[in-house]
């Protein structure tokens, strides 16, 4: 277990490498015109952009750009600096990031669990009312846009514009203090996010888990005597969960880089708002930043899964 643990922590460190490397190439080397003058947003005096080439150090050889890069980033935890909002990237990102950490989290709990019951449901009740029933409802779920969701459910259950004022409604998350009272906030946002995904896990978890009932193993251990209930959790769902957990690992990585849609219906401060607003802006430090924070966290998720897998099926670890 150990060794498999070290190994991918090694093939882990040697692709962010990588993913620097390629960030570094796509907002340095590929874009046309001055990099300096990108950086500094609309209509930038010479002397803001002289100070940022000074600062990059654009006058150096590409090697000497990228070192100076990395070493940024990895001893200071520099992202930059936007000189469009004159903050250091990483005080907007951090400012931020507890925000989306708290949407996506309480999101993927939501459709994970939901998910997960309702393609167990369905599985062991194949071709009955119930499973017709429920992968209808993620059919629906999967085909409505984020958006759309969004504002159905502000125009139906938000307490300002809602025709049944049960939730808050969008904007109400910067104004909540306390951890109970933000959460109450992101309750129509967690829903809303947790949807279409609660919708593809049942879906993938119903067809895994209807291929797996069906081994040899599974009869082996029916014929044995055991309970049906643990011939489902302990032998059936363990073996039909690990491609969903690859896809839950994915796309909690994916969402900390921003909930873009889900941010900007609800009016959440969040890493997918401030992403959004920098490309409007034109502060390109901003969305370098952003994008690599998404990367990152993506190669982080993806080292977990990986550790994940060796709990769920030992297999993986040859």
């Amino acid at each position: 277990m150990a060794a498999y643990i070290l190994r991918r922590l090694l093939w882990t460190v040697l692709l962010l490498l990588v993913i620097t490397a390629v960030t570094f190439l796509i907002f340095y080397v590929l874009p046309s015109g001055d990099p300096a003058a990108r950086r500094a947003g609309r209509a930038p005096s010479p002397e803001t952009i002289a100070a940022i080439r000074h600062s990059l150090g654009l006058d150096k050889s590409l090697p000497a750009q990228y070192w100076e890069y990395i070493k940024k980033l990895v001893l200071h935890f520099d992202f930059g600096q936007s000189y469009v909002n004159d903050q250091p990237v990483k005080t907007l990102m951090f400012d931020r990031l507890p925000n989306t950490i708290f949407l996506v989290s309480g999101a993927a709990v939501i459709w994970f669990v939901a998910g997960v019951t309702i393609g167990i449901v369905s599985a062991v009740s194949r071709g009955s009312f119930w499973d017709r029933f429920l992968m209808g409802g993620a059919l629906v779920a999967i085909s409505a846009p984020v958006y759309w969701l969004g504002l159905v459910c502000l125009y139906l259950f938000s307490d300002d514009i809602g025709r049944w004022k049960i939730f808050p409604g969008a904007g109400s998350y910067q104004d909540a203090h306390g951890f109970f009272n933000k959460a109450w906030t992101l309750v129509l946002p967690w829903c809303v996010l947790a949807a279409a995904f609660s919708a593809i896990y049942a879906r993938l978890l119903r067809s895994n888990l209807l291929e797996t009932m069906s081994e040899d193993y599974i009869r082996t251990a029916r014929a044995k005597g055991l309970p049906e209930k643990r011939v489902i959790f302990r032998h059936g769902v363990r073996s039909a969960i690990t491609p969903v957990i690859t896809v839950l690992g994915l796309d909690i990585g994916i969402l900390m880089g921003g909930a873009i849609l889900t941010e900007t219906v609800f009016n959440i401060d969040g890493i997918g708002r401030l992403s959004y607003d920098a490309i409007q802006r034109g502060d390109l430090s901003t969305v370098q930043g952003t994008t690599l924070v998404l990367a990152l966290a993506v190669a982080l998720s993806s080292l977990l899964v990986d550790i994940m897998y060796a709990f769920l099926d030992p297999r993986v670890r040859y």
